[in-house]
């Protein structure tokens, strides 16, 4: 018997990491800042387990009929939790309380579960041999779960199933339970009854996870989803407004079709248009194609390539018909070689080529794991391509409304040595945003000419650009290093302080 329950230590443990991590990393999409939103939830749920392991203590007898109703309600919270954080996510203004409600019920009863477990075992294993036991069915439960979830869960699952199947794990573990123990329980057919409802109601939940996930995003976002995944890196959801398109990555929006045309026609040609014949071209992140795009109406340009660190969405926006449409099929531009990589692993141990011109179109630096890619050793790396005469150009958020944002990027570029040329322009969907065009001598750049039938962009609008009035200039000389991150604390404070 103490195998079975060695096992079940086993089950549970990976079922409340499980539990854990959706938490985490549903709050990293929804709130951003995945650093802060991990260390919040890791700590309250390792609180609420204590609280659990407490009060373990006040459970004197029938411990086996307990530890089952335990994993019913365990399987329930847990199972159910993701479904109802994105549900609130779009229906309440209490996300954060019912998050963290969910995290420390959660941890309460996954705290109650192993004191329970070493205390049925007691008479039965000797005290040295079940503590190692049970720590280590605990730990590779652990491990196999936090290996398991990124790789292979929410990629093909997506964070609503996983949650529920490993309800349906716990809900499993005490049916069977139940059935082995049914001599010794003084109520076996009650308590069937009770997990059989409670695993009836988490399939009817895995059936349905996806519509559950898109009534709640489409309150969310406010307009028609008309795709929706998760990949290993982000929650990608693109939707219609009308004839209009919109992508969504960790529930920021990156472009509306509408206008994108302003946005990459204002990243792209700035650099390309001050290079003399460019023709062996980096972008770095633009997934979408849309700045390949650009970057193709230049007819010289004989290379281009692209570093992307997630294949699914380079994938959907080289074989989704609408998306093609929109970026004119240049993701399968034979001029194009596309690599699947962190931008800053590869840069700093990959990267062999010199590149005429590069295009930087990563997400804003709302978290650390992107506040990498703006710091002033990315900036070091990224020389290795550069060559005397290569121009760059990144964007660097809103000048308006995240201001000490955008020039602490404009100050940690210059404290690489480069020479900077900030300018910004006016985007509806987003507002007044920033750019940054940098390089070894920007004294004398020199402006060759454009493609014909720009939408937007011309040489006469790049000076307009250039001019910053006085509610978007800014004195501080703040530098954003790998090992501070201050540029995450200043833009969270100017994004967060809009909805105050």
């Amino acid at each position: 018997m103490h195998y079975l329950l060695l096992f079940t230590i086993f089950v549970i443990s990976t079922c409340g990491l499980i539990y854990e991590l959706v938490a985490g990393t549903l709050a990293s999409y929804l709130l951003g800042d995945s650093v802060t939103q991990f260390s919040t939830v890791i700590g309250t749920y390792l609180f609420a387990m204590g609280i659990g392991s407490y009060l373990s203590k006040f459970i004197r007898k029938n411990l086996i009929e307990h530890f089952i109703r335990i994993e019913v309600i365990t399987g329930i919270i847990g199972g159910l939790s993701s479904a109802v954080l994105f549900i609130s996510f779009g229906y309440s203004g209490y996300f954060r309380i019912i998050l963290y409600g969910l995290v420390l019920l959660t941890g309460i009863f996954v705290g109650l579960e192993i004191p329970l477990i070493m205390r049925i075992l007691k008479n039965k294993v000797g005290f040295r041999d079940l503590v190692s036991k049970v720590f280590t069915f605990d730990y590779i439960g652990a491990l196999i779960a936090s290996i398991a979830f990124p790789i292979v869960l929410v990629p093909y699952l997506n964070l609503t199933r996983t949650s529920v199947l490993f309800g349906l794990f716990n809900v499993g573990l005490a049916l069977y339970l139940i059935y082995y123990f049914r001599k010794e329980l003084r109520q076996p057919s009650l308590l069937f009854i009770q997990a059989s409802g409670a695993a009836l109601l988490l399939i009817f939940a895995f059936v349905y996870a996806g519509r559950i996930n898109r009534i709640s995003e489409t309150e969310i976002y406010g307009e028609s989803i008309i795709y929706a995944t998760n990949s290993k890196y982000q929650r990608i959801v693109l939707t219609r407004d009308r004839n209009a398109y919109s992508l969504f990555l960790n529930n920021h929006l990156q472009f509306n079709s509408r206008d994108e045309y302003r946005y990459h026609e204002a990243l792209v040609h700035p650099v390309m248009s001050h290079c003399s014949r460019p023709k062996n071209i980096l972008v770095l992140g633009g997934g979408d194609g849309f700045a390949v795009r650009e970057i193709l109406k230049y007819p010289q340009v004989e290379h281009i390539t692209l570093v992307d660190l997630d294949p699914k969405l380079v994938s959907i926006f080289s074989k989704n018909e609408l998306m093609v449409k929109l970026n004119n099929n240049s993701l399968n531009n034979s001029k194009l070689k596309v690599i699947q990589a962190d931008a800053f692993e590869w840069l700093r141990n990959k990267a062999k080529d010199k590149y005429d011109a590069i295009i930087i179109d990563f997400p804003d630096p709302s978290n650390y794991s992107v506040g990498k890619l703006y710091t002033l050793s990315f900036y070091k790396s990224l020389q290795r391509v550069m060559t005397n005469r290569t121009l760059a150009v990144m964007q660097s958020t809103s000048p308006l409304y995240a201001k000490e944002s955008f020039w602490c990027i404009n100050s940690t570029i210059e404290a690489s040595y480069l020479q900077t040329v900030p300018y910004h322009t006016y985007v509806p969907s987003f507002g007044e945003w920033g750019y940054i065009l940098f390089g070894y001598d920007l004294n004398e750049l020199k402006t060759y000419s454009l493609p014909k039938k720009l939408k937007y962009y011309s040489n006469e609008e790049f000076r307009a650009m250039k001019f910053f009035p006085p509610d978007m200039k800014d004195s501080k000389k703040v530098v954003n290093r790998l090992d501070n991150q201050a540029l995450i604390p200043l833009f969270e404070k100017e994004w967060d302080s809009l909805f105050d």
